[in-house]
């Protein structure tokens, strides 16, 4: 009897995971339309994008001297490649309303109510929080890289000597070199493009730290108590990642440091939030229990040590 029942039960059982797997489809394809549907219109104002990014060069070069900054390409192709790099990001993000909207309506059935209390405002916080993170890159780290990195150009000696040339006036052009070859900075646009974007989507990142450990502590898997006995690693961990994704000087480094660092101590503020009010829940419940929770945090030192 039971023989001849299993494949029906198989059957049945398959079912469910063939609706998941359509509804799955159906998501994705929205999703990707979207997606496309955004490179669309990104592209459509990729150059004023390309010069809005790039604006941190030229506002660096013009402080260095150079009244008309210019940027080259090298390859017929890579103008046209840079314009639609920018409309693959922008696009992702004009779409991440639509794609995010397409996850929640996935997840959402399988979720209890309290779940998606939970679940939906950090959904709503994430692109907040990456587009605080690409501002900051923009305004401030990229301003800084780039005055450091083209701070070693002589700038207004090679403005000097076009200007000289053309007009055939020596008064005031820079002296020839006599020993050595001239280093001048002959900007490439995907080069230029690719630190921006570098930064925006490094620090963009970053700034989904308090996201990603509030959630966490929602679902129980960090605490407050861990958080704080684990900073010095934290600490170890944040420089690494400042020397990695900042160019080698100290200012930028020491900038990216503090940040992260003071999103760190917000998340552990913030996961404390958590934590009391699911105190203040349970105790009006009669389900909280304080030796459990001793337990916890006594397990959280050990582990720290």
């Amino acid at each position: 009897m039971s023989q001849t029942d299993a494949p029906d039960d198989m059957d049945d059982s398959s079912a469910p995971l063939i609706e998941h797997l359509a509804e799955l489809r159906t998501r994705l394809i929205r999703a990707v339309m979207a997606f496309i549907v955004g490179i669309v219109i990104a592209f459509t104002v990729a150059e004023p994008i390309l010069q809005f990014l790039l604006g941190p060069i030229e506002a660096t070069l013009r402080d260095l001297g150079d009244p008309s900054p210019t940027m080259q390409y090298t390859s017929p192709q890579e103008y046209l490649f840079t314009l639609f790099r920018i409309s693959m990001v922008f696009g992702f993000a004009l779409a991440f309303p639509v794609i995010g909207f397409q996850l929640w309506r996935f997840v959402a059935p399988g979720l209890y109510a309290k779940e998606k209390g939970a679940f939906l405002p950090f959904l709503v916080a994430s692109p907040v929080m990456f587009l605080l993170g690409a501002s900051f890159a923009h305004f401030v780290v990229t301003p800084l890289a780039m005055a450091f990195f083209l701070g070693f150009a002589d700038v207004p000696s090679l403005i000097a000597d076009i200007m000289g040339s053309f007009v055939g006036d020596t008064a005031g052009v820079a002296p020839a070199v006599e020993d050595g070859i001239r280093i001048t900075f002959f900007g490439k646009v995907n080069e230029s493009l690719d630190i921006t974007l570098k930064f925006i989507i490094a620090f963009g990142m970053c700034f989904q730290l308090p996201v990603l450990l509030t959630l966490m502590g929602k679902a129980g898997l960090v605490s407050a108590a861990g958080l704080r006995n684990v900073r010095k690693y934290a600490m170890v961990g944040i420089l690494l990642l400042a020397a990695l994704v900042t160019p080698p000087d100290v200012i930028t480094q020491g900038i990216l440091f503090i940040v992260v660092y003071g999103l760190y101590e917000v998340s552990i503020f913030l996961v404390h939030r958590v934590e009391v009010r699911r105190e203040a829940k349970m105790r009006a419940e009669g389900t909280w229990y304080e030796d459990d929770f001793d337990d916890e945090d006594a397990e959280d030192d050990e582990a720290a040590k």
